[in-house]
């Protein structure tokens, strides 16, 4: 391995800033806003201009994404530097900085990706490299260069650096064809999945063991994605030739620290970023990836779906399972100007309690790093003054109303539980859970007994659909939502806000009066992704009679975030802080979500809810 590790003069990496030259989709990607080319002008010494195979972590300066992205060079160009601000193209090579020109071809595909393909002519980027090592130079002309995808581009600007017509190189694509305006090969062979470019078919219909050999190739290099590079493993041991493959894996600092790209190896976990990307085909191990969840390949076969996003909490049907988040969405009302609230599945009220309150005193608000800390404390009208004022215009709303009941002791819930049983609220949602009240309403959700014990009072008043909203303070959450199910609740909605604590560095105190505050958002959902996991595992183990919908609750942000709670096990989601980042958040999930289970042929959620059990 040790020739994969040299760089011919071991290149220096760097931290700096870089400034978008250029920043345009690709001509010939399908897509055709799928593939961009981003041309980026750096500060380097000499030791630090990349060499082919190398890539940089970047990162768009203003994006919000946390790490930055390994994207592979594609093209460089350099020019001597006779002072700062001033360039000089032919000056003396013992001038030290020199201006790279570095252009990269991305593939827009997560977050970070799109961040960076949205980038404009003289944004900043966090740059960091080059890193990795090199494509070893070819030691005959009987040369084999492979690239498949967006993994055309390390290999393309490798073979930019070989003579011309000295290579036969092989490109595919899914559809049409790009990144190969540098390439100068004897003999170029494309093949693109639908037959819009080149060959109809994949890389196998355009080389295999036998070609290798007819062809006399002597070396192979290739880029691509895994399943098209353990064929190539495959068929280049199988021809008895040398192959050299550029591997990718998802990274967090690109210097080897984090050990988190490692890829499997015959000498053990390698990393992808410090001993690769280029590796020795023979050292590499390409085990056969997991299959696709059941739910997941069933659903392929349906064609041309109309999504049914209808979910049921027990007698009530919610046309989609979107639901407002108490404390986030006011009484539905406040924002019917501002969005459509008519789409959603439901409206949890605000907490409600028998008497009215004035809530918690001091900052209620705090910004952080994808989240906001909160410290309301039950501020709302009171039950008596709700029935009378804010339930009539909820109920006139076509989502369904989910009356959020909150107390400071069994014998207040109670009180308010027989007020909103008269009502035509059609669901309760016990709030045993809340972060921000100093007794009662939370430590009645601490411990199973408790919980259970306000389930069953108020499960005695009511025959409303009753949902159990617990906290994710408690020491055994999955015990207490099972114990609230077996004491009569009909739903587990969970979970309610993380406690933190914040400081105010300037005063150099507590930033809440009460020290201790809720956090919600984007941040958290991790957390509440493991409960609501944990939760709905224990659940599916009740019998058939005995199993309850479970609506999860943490972070959700966008669509994609609705569908792994769904795949978690829960049967409906509720949006909270990131409706005051976006109003329309809610809208926006519901379109993914239904756009999501057309495009996979998922006729209902059933059809993958609980799916990664």
């Amino acid at each position: 391995m040790s020739v994969t590790k040299d760089c011919n003069g071991k290149t220096i990496p760097v931290y700096t800033k870089g400034t978008v030259a250029v920043c345009k989709t690709v001509s010939g990607a399908v897509p055709s806003d799928s593939v961009y080319s981003i041309t980026i002008n750096i500060e380097a010494k000499e030791k630090s201009i990349p060499k082919p195979g190398q890539f940089f972590m970047l990162r768009a300066t203003k994006g919000k994404v946390l790490l930055g992205r390994p994207i592979s060079v594609y093209h460089v160009t350099t020019q001597y530097l006779k002072s700062k601000g001033a360039v000089k193209k032919e000056a003396s090579k013992n001038t030290s900085s020199q201006c790279a020109q570095i252009e990269f071809l991305i593939l827009k595909k997560g977050k970070g990706t799109t961040e960076l393909c949205s980038l404009e002519k003289n944004d900043s980027v966090d740059v960091l490299g080059p890193l990795g090592n090199i494509f070893p130079r070819p030691k005959t002309k009987k040369v084999c260069i492979i690239g498949g995808g967006i993994g055309v581009a390390p290999v393309a600007g490798f073979a930019e650096t070989l003579d011309d017509k000295s290579y036969d190189f092989y490109a595919c694509f899914k559809s049409g064809k790009y990144g190969l305006k540098n390439v100068k090969a004897n003999k170029l062979y494309v093949a693109t999945d639908d037959g819009s470019a080149g060959t109809k078919g994949m890389l196998p219909v355009l080389i295999d063991s036998e070609k290798i050999k007819e062809r006399g190739y002597k070396e192979i290099y290739a880029c691509g994605p895994t399943p098209m590079l353990a064929y190539v493993k495959h068929i280049a041991e199988k021809a008895g030739v040398k192959c050299w493959l550029s591997m990718e894996s998802h990274m967090a600092c690109g210097m080897g620290v984090c050990l988190g790209c490692t890829i499997e190896t015959t000498e053990g976990y390698k990393r992808c970023c410090k001993d690769g990307p280029v590796f020795d085909s023979r050292v590499l191990i390409f085990n056969k990836p997991a299959p696709a969840a059941e739910q997941i390949l069933e659903a392929r076969k349906n064609k041309n779906v109309k999504p049914d996003l209808s979910v049921k909490i027990r007698d009530v049907v919610l046309p989609n399972p979107v639901i407002g988040s108490s404390g986030t969405f006011g009484f539905g009302t406040e924002y019917k100007d501002v969005i459509d609230v008519n789409k959603l599945g439901a409206i949890a009220s605000k907490g409600l309690t028998i008497e009215p309150r004035q809530g918690n005193s001091g900052v209620r608000l705090w910004e952080t790093p994808s989240g906001l800390m909160n410290s309301i404390g039950l501020q709302n009208p009171g039950i008596p003054h709700f029935i009378e004022h804010e339930l009539p215009a909820m109920l006139k709303l076509k989502p369904v109303t989910i009356a959020n009941l909150s107390g400071s002791s069994i014998e207040t819930y109670i009180e308010g539980a027989k007020l909103l049983d008269k009502t035509d609220v059609p669901i309760i949602e016990l709030n045993i859970s809340c972060p921000n009240v100093a007794a009662g309403g939370a430590a009645l959700g601490m411990s199973c007994t408790t919980a259970a014990a306000a389930t069953k009072a108020i499960r005695a008043i009511t025959k409303k659909p009753l949902i159990v909203k617990l906290t994710p303070q408690a020491a055994d959450v999955t015990a207490i939502a099972l114990s609230c199910i077996e004491a009569g609740a009909d739903g587990i909605s969970l979970c309610n806000s993380f406690q933190g604590v914040a400081i105010d560095i300037e005063k150099g105190r507590p930033v809440f009066d009460k020290i201790k505050a809720g956090f919600g958002g984007p941040a958290v959902r991790p957390i509440a992704m493991r409960l609501v996991y944990e939760v709905c595992s224990a659940i599916k183990k009740l019998p058939l009679e005995k199993q309850v919908p479970v609506i999860a609750i943490g972070g959700v942000a966008t669509w994609e975030d609705a569908v792994e709670f769904i795949m978690a096990g829960a049967a409906a989601v509720e949006v909270g802080t990131n409706t005051f980042a976006n109003p329309n958040t809610m809208i926006e999930v519901i379109e993914g979500l239904r756009s999501f289970m057309k495009r996979k042929g998922f006729r209902t959620l059933d059809d993958f809810r609980g799916c990664a059990l």
